[in-house]
């Protein structure tokens, strides 16, 4: 998931928080999430406010508990070490969020894509990974080899709310 609508202007980039619309569309995309059954056991999310009040939005509209591990160098990272970061979670986890920043998120979902998947949501993702964009995809396997083309896009949405 790309993070919600900021303000465009905080102390730093860094510490830019949410718009008020951010929050709804972040809500909203939680909503979404929980409709469609994705109940995650990890989540994987930068550690810039823009993330982390996303995530907390998210979880909000989702009725989720479950808290981030939010993660410093994921705010930085390239589509390369963000599938690093993602072979590091716990072996035991079944479904992962993950919540970052563009332009990573964007070609890290279309580097994940095997190209099987639905071609509804590849076809709307190819055109635009705007704030609040979530894709969904299945992998089967452990997230350690979680590699290019691995996993299958399942469902493209992104939260307006």
């Amino acid at each position: 998931m790309r993070h919600s609508k900021a303000e465009q202007h905080g102390p730093t980039d860094f510490e830019r928080p949410l718009a008020d619309r951010g929050h709804r569309d972040a809500a909203e995309a939680g909503a979404w999430l929980a409709s469609i059954g994705v109940e995650p056991d990890h989540a994987l999310v930068s550690a810039a406010l823009r993330t982390q009040e996303t995530w907390a939005s998210v979880s909000d509209g989702a009725g989720w508990t479950l808290e981030p591990d939010l993660d410093r160098g994921l705010y930085a990272a390239g589509p390369e070490t963000t599938i690093d970061l993602v072979r590091l979670v716990p072996e035991d986890a079944t479904c992962v969020v993950v919540v970052g920043h563009n332009p990573t998120m964007a070609y890290l979902a279309q580097m994940l894509d095997d190209g099987t998947g639905d071609p509804d949501a590849v076809a709307a993702m190819a055109t635009d990974f705007p704030t609040s964009a979530v894709a969904v995809f299945s992998y089967d396997g452990d997230w350690s080899s979680l590699g290019v083309a691995g996993a299958r896009l399942d469902a493209f949405h992104v939260g307006r709310g």
